[in-house]
């Protein structure tokens, strides 16, 4: 599951401006924005918290900019964005010691794909990094709370950046032996918690199936058809709503909650993609409005043409998926 950020130079120009103003600095690091947003996503399986440490990253490189050694400038300020992660995990002490389910996750948020799909080449790198289904699926980041957040750390950078060991080593300033030691128990407990179906997914957008799939779950939605919602279900559908408690499973008790949700006003659903799943993002109208109001996100889990997991989100990244307040 690897997607390489390899080291790479910079030119005179880049030294000069790394050295210089304030602009042009920012100008040099906004090229790598989206990407780092990315890695503290991994790191901390939060929007907003990435955001902050996106935004502390930026502040702390111009601050240290004096220590920049005139290469490798994407590595150093991956350097920087992970230590601003780990520091946020040391002050929130938050890490899993078991998790069943998301409903354990409550800081756990979706990311929209149009987002993922801006990492764009730059002269540095001319490829653009492609953000690979299995490195930022929601069972990948939940799983990834369970481990301490050097290991945390080690695994991203070997296993999803590609780094070698040395630079992994030189990134967490410990030994090349440490690093390989965290990235073992890492990969253990990973394997464990991860399903092996994650082999299988192809690197972007939903497959057609999906699509299809996702268009009759909007369809049973709107026309408040509880049958059909249930005919795409698998039996041991699972239901998650972070940052709630609630955990479902099992149609025999969704299937109540479902027809519940149905009748509680009419319904509009807009197709979107979040974590390179499907999603769908869900508007209410309730008796007596006119408006149909921002209600949920949906993002599916699909196994052998069926649904098998739900996990639904708020609304408060609807302005990060490019969505309106209301319909």
């Amino acid at each position: 599951m690897t997607g390489t950020i390899a080291p790479m130079e910079v030119t005179s120009d880049a030294v000069d401006a790394i050295a210089g103003d304030e602009p042009a600095f920012a100008a040099l690091a906004e090229r790598h924005r989206r990407e780092l947003h990315v890695h503290c996503y991994r790191m901390l399986a939060s929007f907003d918290e990435a955001e902050d440490a996106v935004q502390e990253t930026l502040l702390r490189a111009w601050r240290s900019r004096d220590t920049f050694d005139g290469s490798m400038f994407r590595a150093w300020l991956y350097r920087i964005a992970t230590n601003v992660c780990l520091d946020m995990l040391r002050r929130s002490s938050r890490r899993l010691a078991t998790m069943h389910n998301f409903s354990e996750v409550p800081w756990l948020q979706p990311y929209p794909d149009q987002l993922l799909d801006e990492i764009a080449p730059s002269d540095e790198q001319p490829d653009a990094v492609i953000v690979e289904r299995e490195t930022i699926e929601l069972a990948f980041l939940a799983a990834m709370q369970l481990l301490p957040p050097k290991q945390r750390a080690t695994l991203i950078a070997r296993d999803v950046l590609g780094w070698p060991a040395s630079e992994t080593a030189s990134l967490l300033d410990t030994t090349v032996a440490a690093a390989n030691s965290a990235l073992q128990r890492a990969r253990a407990t990973m394997q464990e918690h991860m399903p092996a179906r994650r082999s299988e997914w192809s690197a972007g957008a939903p497959s057609d199936e999906e699509r299809e799939l996702l268009g009759r779950f909007i369809d049973a939605h709107e026309r408040g058809d509880a049958a059909l919602a249930v005919s795409i279900a698998s039996e041991d559908l699972r239901i998650t709503m972070p940052p709630n408690p609630f955990f479902y499973e099992g149609l025999g008790s969704i299937v109540p909650l479902l027809g519940r949700a149905l009748s509680e006003g009419d319904w509009r659903l807009v197709p979107t993609v979040a974590n390179r799943m499907p999603t769908a993002a869900s508007y209410r109208r309730q008796p007596g409005d006119t408006i149909f109001r921002a209600f949920k996100f949906d993002v599916l889990r699909i196994e052998k043409g069926l649904i098998a997991e739900i996990t639904t989100f708020g609304t408060e990244l609807f302005p990060a998926f490019g969505l309106p307040p209301t319909l």
